[in-house]
């Protein structure tokens, strides 16, 4: 498994098409952080890809980085986010909100184990059409 450590957080390399994205204690993401991310992704992983979003971590979005991940829809093809906390899933539901628009197949879970098999199925599936 690849680990790429960036100054915010890491992105572990799951599969050819599956991250998993940890953001850093106390981090406020801005959009430059989206875009630093991004790169990683999509120059790590075959497209369409999946995200597995750990929020092991608090931490906080700037508006921009918010519209910012949106751009992304093209690229990524279903999002798992693991939270901890209400306060987590609440943040996500805002993220959510946000970028409704965008159509995201996101889903929002409590354990780490069932978010990465809800991917490999849907991302599996997404391979054999």
């Amino acid at each position: 498994m690849k680990v790429f450590v960036l100054p915010f957080g890491k992105i572990k390399i799951l599969e050819s098409n599956i991250a998993e994205v940890i953001i850093d204690d106390g981090v406020v993401i801005d959009e430059s952080m989206v875009n630093a991310y991004r790169a990683v992704l999509t120059s790590h992983l075959e497209s369409p890809f999946s995200l597995l979003i750990n929020k092991e971590h608090a931490y906080s979005y700037t508006f921009d980085a918010q519209r910012a991940m949106g751009t992304l829809k093209d690229t990524i093809a279903f999002r798992a986010v693991v939270v901890y906390s209400v306060s987590a899933e609440m943040a996500t539901q805002i993220v959510m909100n946000i970028n409704k628009h965008n159509n995201w197949n996101i889903k929002i879970f409590r354990e780490r184990e069932a978010a990465l098999e809800w991917l490999l199925s849907n991302q599996n599936n997404k391979s054999a059409i």
